[in-house]
């Protein structure tokens, strides 16, 4: 906006510039041009008085410029010049202006007692131009000047306007990014204060919605947990094992289910966060071995001795450590043995899961699907915690058999 806008004022003034500076600059060379003949015509009246008297030739020396006259009697006093057609019509009794090489002549008559004298005073076009040049440049310079300071005023106006704008769109980008905490200083003409006000209205009114959802997940997430529990009760009270058996496993996928409902939207609605990824992954590492331990799995870990921060928050990097270890003891049979690696990544920390169990479906990363009667929700989770920081999911399978599983987690 500001370029164009210092195109059209700069277009607009050389517009108007060339229509007052043109018909100026030409009629400071009418003015040199009239003013250099209405001299040349007074010196040369001023000799032609002098014709018939003793004082003709001190006259004609008394003249700044070349002056010659023409007697009748065919002799000529001062500057010698050609008798030209001008000067035959001069004769006549009539006052000429006639153009010649290197200039202009005046020819004025003047009456002798031998007859009509004519009074030639050259002209040169130096002094029909004298001083028209620095007016001239005297003008481009000022026309320059005033398209200049337009462009500059142009551009200080587009500035109060743009900068206000581009205020509002890093305020949206920032909103867009998940910081709700951003707002627009309201500034620059009133129709762009206006929308400022009402982003930071739209801001603040999604930030209340926000708020409202958080505390419909927290009711939501304690309406749930009670017949869960009374579900597992039944199932536990049934005399069947099997079908005890059977039933607790579909009340252990449906609290699951619902547990990544409740951190799906507590992680779309808490905005930004960051963690320690070695603290979280040792945690929860620490919290699978004694399910390890009691299955037989053999845990293989590294961590870095320091902390590894991403921007993730705890309770989603708990989640996906815990939906990445779940995926292992729900889909590897007992004894298989794992291990789970942090190492840090010039873009934050790569978390990698590896078993030696069957292998993995690739077909598992798409939502909702399962190889083992669950909701297919943990691959999931890990996925859009790794995407919510900026990073990315992998899923392969080594030579050697086996799953290797590969979270990058940037630092924002």
């Amino acid at each position: 906006m500001r370029r164009w806008l210092a195109l059209l004022v700069a277009a607009t003034t050389s517009l108007v510039l060339i229509a007052l500076l043109v018909p100026m600059a030409l009629l400071i060379r009418a003015v040199a041009e009239n003013g250099a003949m209405s001299r040349a015509t007074t010196a040369a009246e001023s000799v032609a008085v002098a014709v018939g008297t003793p004082d003709l030739e001190l006259a004609v020396e008394q003249v700044s410029r070349p002056v010659t006259v023409f007697l009748p009697d065919g002799r000529t006093v001062g500057a010698a010049a050609p008798r030209s057609d001008a000067v035959r019509l001069a004769a006549a009794g009539r006052s000429v202006t006639a153009h010649v090489a290197g200039g202009r002549e005046v020819l004025v008559s003047g009456q002798s007692p031998e007859g009509t004298a004519v009074i030639r005073v050259f002209v040169p076009d130096a002094e029909l131009t004298r001083g028209v040049r620095e007016a001239w440049t005297a003008l481009l310079v000022l026309g320059l000047a005033l398209v200049v300071l337009g462009i500059v005023l142009a551009d200080r106006l587009a500035l109060a306007v743009t900068r206000p704008v581009d205020g509002l769109a890093r305020v949206s980008h920032r909103l867009a990014g998940g910081d709700l905490t951003a707002r627009a200083e309201p500034g620059g003409p009133p129709e762009v204060r206006s929308v400022a006000l009402a982003l930071n209205h739209l801001a603040g009114r999604i930030d209340e919605l926000l708020a409202a959802e958080r505390e419909s997940v927290a009711d939501l997430s304690h309406r749930l947990r009670t017949p869960l529990t009374a579900l597992r009760l039944d199932a536990e009270s049934l005399r069947d094992p099997e079908e005890a058996a059977r039933v607790q496993a579909r009340a252990d996928a449906l609290e699951r289910a619902v547990s990544a409902v409740i951190t799906e939207a507590r992680r779309r609605t808490a905005g930004h966060a960051s963690c320690d990824a070695a603290a979280v992954v040792r945690e929860r590492v620490r919290f699978w071995s004694v399910l390890a331990e009691d299955q037989g799995r053999e845990v293989s870990i590294s961590f870095p001795s320091g902390p590894l921060p991403v921007a993730v928050g705890a309770e989603d990097l708990t989640a996906c450590v815990d939906a990445l270890l779940g995926n292992v003891f729900a889909h590897t049979p007992e004894g298989a043995a794992m291990s789970v690696r942090l190492t840090p990544h010039p873009s934050g920390a790569l978390l990698t899961v590896e078993d030696s169990g069957p292998g993995f479906d690739p077909a598992l990363l798409e939502r909702g699907n399962s190889g083992g009667g669950s909701t297919g929700l943990g691959l999931d989770i890990a996925r859009r915690t790794a995407e919510s920081s900026g990073g990315r999911l992998t899923v392969s399978s080594p030579p050697g058999g086996g799953t290797c599983v590969e979270v990058l987690l940037t630092t924002g």
